[in-house]
């Protein structure tokens, strides 16, 4: 008679859960105004109240993952440099569970960022820029990127040479930390990303959504391109290009029913950015990298009715001192130019010098 005996003598050695991963992220800066009159929020003053330089802290994030078992995960995320607001919808970022069959199809279910764009396919803590796109802020407040409430399934099909990725989703759309939905209507978002070229880091990505806000029927549309080009053993190039329209409700919304025209699609919103990042690997001492980047940006956020658009140019260096965004010292300029300046308010021509200080934990 003998002992029944263990997998894990058999080649498999057998998991233990739950697993817990922590992860943080510290993001402080300094930041002047180059404008006379404009503050360090971009904001125009006609008296002599603008404050034009400050330290600020945009980011003290921190996160856990706990992997329950091999199928299910629950995240929580946490940005306590919020506190300095008004904290009620705020702090709290990602808060879900995940529950994955298989590589094809995984659900989500919770708080977090339902993929609407290149932006959403990016960890929180690693951004190629400055600052998020004004697109991705714009498209935030009115349901289809940041963090929301709701559903999503996703994962990846294999289709031949050109595997799909694909995320549906369905959210409350009126943002993160709601004790509930603002109203009985839902917005759903679909993305579709195809991996063209391994070779070239190749991928385009089609978003769609439609939904109800207030008993109004809403869309939004978006194309987008990411490609991650070797150029030299030491030298990366990656680029992102995206493309998004949509109706703005939050406008419509937030204009007197008196003052605004019946016709919710009368209020749309439009906008492209380009952004091209240049990578060289120094691996010099302390110093691991060097990142050069130069974001374009085209935003109308009413281009039927009153439009102004905003083009804003970020031109950005940045050391890395810890490999994989560890550690790392950013330097850059925001340059905003309005088609017609409004003074007063945020919608008139500025320049802004930043300094920033990351750390990954």
């Amino acid at each position: 008679m003998h002992a029944q005996v263990p997998d894990s003598t058999q080649g498999e050695i057998l998991e233990s859960y739950p697993k817990f991963q922590f992860k943080g992220l510290f993001q402080g800066r300094y930041t002047a105004s180059l404008k006379e009159h404009v503050d360090v929020e971009g904001v125009h003053h006609t008296d002599e109240t603008a404050t034009n330089n400050s330290f600020s802290l945009k980011y003290m994030r921190v996160q856990v993952k706990g992997q329950i078992s091999r199928r299910v995960e629950v995240v929580a995320l946490a940005n306590f440099a919020d506190f300095k607001n008004d904290p009620k919808t705020r702090v709290l970022e990602n808060a879900y569970l995940r529950y994955s069959f298989n590589q094809k199809v995984a659900i989500t279910v919770g708080q977090f960022r339902p993929w609407f764009g290149i932006e959403e396919t990016y960890p929180v803590d690693i951004i190629k820029s400055l600052e998020w796109s004004n697109q991705y802020t714009e498209f935030g407040k009115n349901g289809w990127t940041s963090f929301q409430i709701g559903a999503s399934v996703g994962g990846t099909l294999p289709l031949g040479k050109v595997p799909m990725q694909y995320a549906v989703s369905v959210v409350n759309g009126n943002g993160k930390n709601q004790v509930s939905d603002k109203d009985n209507g839902k917005q759903f978002l679909t993305r579709l990303v195809f991996d063209v070229s391994k070779k070239y880091g190749l991928n385009i990505g089609i978003n769609g959504g439609a939904g109800k806000v207030f008993k109004k029927g809403v869309y939004a549309l978006g194309v987008d391109l990411a490609t991650d080009i070797e150029l030299a053993p030491k030298w990366n190039l990656d680029i992102q290009i995206e493309a998004k329209q949509a109706v703005n409700h939050n406008l419509y919304f937030g204009i007197e029913e008196t003052d605004r025209l019946p016709d919710i699609n009368e209020y749309q919103m439009r906008g492209v950015y380009f952004l091209p990042n240049m990578r060289y690997e120094i691996d010099y001492k302390n110093l691991k990298a060097i990142e050069f980047s130069c974001r374009y940006e085209y935003l109308d956020t009413d281009f039927r009715q009153n439009s102004n658009p905003r083009q804003s140019l970020i031109p950005m260096i940045s050391l890395e001192f810890l490999k994989n965004y560890g550690a790392r010292i950013q330097m850059g300029m925001q340059i905003d130019y309005y088609k017609h300046q409004i003074e007063n308010t945020n919608k008139y021509n500025g320049n802004l010098f930043i300094l920033q200080v990351q750390s990954r934990l």
